[in-house]
Formats: structure tokens, sequence, C-alpha cells
């Protein structure tokens, strides 16, 4: 097989971390060799930051190159936009349909562009998920990245077993059902 090469992108407090880590264990137990790595990132909130996650017979290196990325998970319309340039030309990019303001926008010093889904539509094969809305109705707004994360594992080769498998053994102990559940929402979108 060769190797897969998966990047979640977000703004710190989303999750992103969380999200490497269920991938990394996922490849892990399906036998592959992962090498994970946080590139960027302001792990305060508000600050872009984006993790690789790559796994395949033999990994030699953590960083996805430039138009390389099989999966771009986008927990953020604006860290989609940013980030699109790493998809390969029949990547998936699935998109958080969700805005954070970041400092220069915040404090008036930019703007935050306007139609990103649809420019991003021009070019990549984009799939929209409305997960912070789909997390509210489960009652809680932190799981959105799982219902990313279920609707993006209709692009890798793992069954919803393994993935139960890997989330049972990496979120919290109470939170388990509550994530289970979410990435199934996320699963079947």
């Amino acid at each position: 097989m060769a190797v897969k090469n998966i990047m979640i992108v977000g703004v710190g407090g989303q999750g992103t971390l969380l999200t490497s880590r269920i991938l990394g264990g996922l490849a892990t137990l399906g036998g592959y060799d992962v090498k994970l790595s946080e590139v960027h990132g302001m792990a305060q909130r508000g600050g872009s930051v984006v993790t690789f996650v790559r796994y395949g017979e033999k990994v030699a290196e953590p960083i996805v190159e430039e138009g390389q990325a099989d999966v771009i998970i986008a927990f953020e319309r604006l860290e989609a936009l940013r980030y699109a340039h790493f998809l390969k030309k029949e990547g998936a990019l699935i998109v958080n349909d969700w805005r954070i303001d970041p400092m220069p926008v915040v404090i008036g010093a930019a703007e935050y562009p306007e139609g990103i889904l649809e420019t991003l539509k021009k070019e990549h094969k984009v799939y929209v998920v409305n997960a912070t809305e789909e997390s509210k109705k489960l009652g809680n707004p932190r799981v959105f990245n799982l219902i990313v994360l279920g609707a993006a594992a209709q692009h890798m080769d793992f069954s919803k077993e393994q993935w139960y498998e890997v989330i049972e053994k990496t979120v919290p102990q109470k939170t388990i059902e509550i994530n289970k559940k979410a990435f199934d929402v996320g699963y079947h979108l």
C-alpha cells in the first residue's frame, strides 16, 4: 500500500491533536508504520494548528508535501482555504462549515473571506459537514471534531469497529459514548 497522507487543520482548542492521536492509533492498529507531527501551531485558542498523520508499509518522514495529502480534515472554513494547496488532485477535503475569526479579523486589520466553500469547490472534492450544529443536537458541542472525523472515515481504509476500538482507547473514559455517537453521526452524513 502506498503511504496515505492525512492532514488535520484547525484552530487551537478544537481537538486537532486528539484527532491526530485517534488516526495514529488507528493506523497502528491496522499494522501500518505511522508518523505523526504537529507542524504549526499555537496551542492557545485562536492560533492555526496543523497536524500530519502518515501511514503505510514504511513511512520515512512525518511531513506531507504540498499537493500530496489524500485527505484534509478541516475544523474551520478559513483553515481549509489556508491549507487546500496541500491536497492531491483526487484528494478529499472534509470541511466543518464553521467560522472562527482569526486575530487580524477580530482587531479589524483584515476581512474574513467570503465564499470560501464555493472557492474550494472550484478546484477540490469538498465534503461539507455542519458538525458544530450537529454536536449541539447531541448536547455536547465539544464533540464536533468526531463528527468531522466520522465523515472523513468514509475516505480511509478502516472498519467502523476499528474506529470504535481506537476512540475507546483514546478519549477520556467518561466521554467514550458521546464521542462514539458523534463519530456515528458524521459517518452517516
